[in-house]
């Protein structure tokens, strides 16, 4: 037998504010058909004016705590991906912990853009099946229209904000691909291509800074990596693409989505989608999507996943899990 980080719950919140492409044609020269055309995002949610990360994160893990039947004190750590934390220490993860009422284990935060949540997964299956952890709540949650410029009308039409929560509990499998949990994880980085997208800004120069993209090189980077990020994560897992249920992919842009899952063999009928709806929510859109798909009834107990995502440093990486 073999420890497992098996699902129990899952959750999703997106602020009150929807924002449609047509905003955007007030003050930039850009159209619906033109954000449909290139990313299929249709829509987006913003923050309110004060509403930090740290708060949709705990209305999203409240969410999850509901949807697992379980209460706080029975989460052993609290981690948090995201990029946007509300101030540069204390980790978003700690103002979680003391808002939902948490008074024992740990938490911390862990950036790695848009990749977060993939990074996040990880380092919580390793807690649970190293015996840190038995149960650890993961949670992406970012407010990215903070670091937008709005003069910049090939990233700002990209972008928004939400929180999603995932709960994994420690249990006990036979090793084998038939298990429920997390199956096998595949991380990556290379710092070279730090100049594809970064934040022009940071404590450390003293400055804030605006999101910065080279989009077709990303889009270029985007798809061969996770395609090969995912199947190297089956391959670890003793899994083909052919096994998979569902794909749910960083929802960055309809067509990394669509390539990804054209160059893994899979049809689209397979990948869960929500990007027309979020827009890029960078750590929070793999937990979003993962909480919309169980609330749409596609993903079910039992099913096959890999999830993938791709951000900025680059950041990269995939997760085989069964629900």
């Amino acid at each position: 037998m073999v420890s497992r980080a098996v699902v129990q719950g899952v959750g999703h919140y997106l602020p009150e504010r929807v924002v449609p492409n047509s905003h955007f044609e007030t003050f930039l020269d850009t159209s619906d058909e033109w954000i449909r055309t290139r990313s299929g995002i249709e829509r987006r949610h913003f923050a309110a004016e004060g509403e930090t990360t740290s708060e949709l994160a705990a209305h999203a893990a409240r969410k999850a705590l509901a949807n697992a039947g379980m209460e706080i004190g029975e989460i052993d750590a609290i981690i948090v991906a995201t990029s946007t934390a509300d101030l540069t220490f204390p980790s978003a993860a700690t103002m979680v912990q003391a808002e939902l009422g948490m008074t024992r284990g740990f938490a911390f935060d862990v950036q790695a853009v848009c990749a977060g949540f993939i990074f996040a997964l990880a380092n919580a299956n390793a807690l649970i099946v190293s015996g840190q952890a038995e149960t650890v709540m993961v949670i992406g949650a970012e407010t990215f229209s903070r670091i937008m410029d709005w003069t910049d009308r090939s990233t700002c039409v990209l972008f928004g904000d939400g929180a999603g929560a995932l709960i994994l509990k420690a249990d006990t499998g036979a090793g084998t691909p038939a298990d429920r949990g997390v199956l096998s994880t595949d991380l990556h980085s290379d710092g070279r291509y730090r100049e594809l997208l970064y934040v022009d800004g940071g404590v450390s120069t003293q400055t804030t800074g605006h999101l910065r993209m080279q989009g077709n090189q990303v889009f270029r980077h985007a798809v061969e990596k996770l395609a090969s990020t995912a199947a190297t994560a089956l391959d670890k897992a003793g899994l083909s693409a052919a096994d998979l249920d569902w794909i749910v992919p960083h929802q960055a842009n309809i067509r990394i989505i669509q390539g990804t899952a054209k160059k893994m063999g899979l049809p689209m009928d397979k990948v869960v989608v929500t990007v027309q709806d979020h827009g890029n929510t960078s750590a929070a859109s793999i937990p979003m999507a993962l909480s919309v798909g169980v609330e749409r009834g596609e993903i079910k107990t039992g099913d096959l996943l890999v999830t993938e995502a791709i951000g900025g440093g680059l950041a990269w990486g995939a997760v085989v899990l069964r629900w």
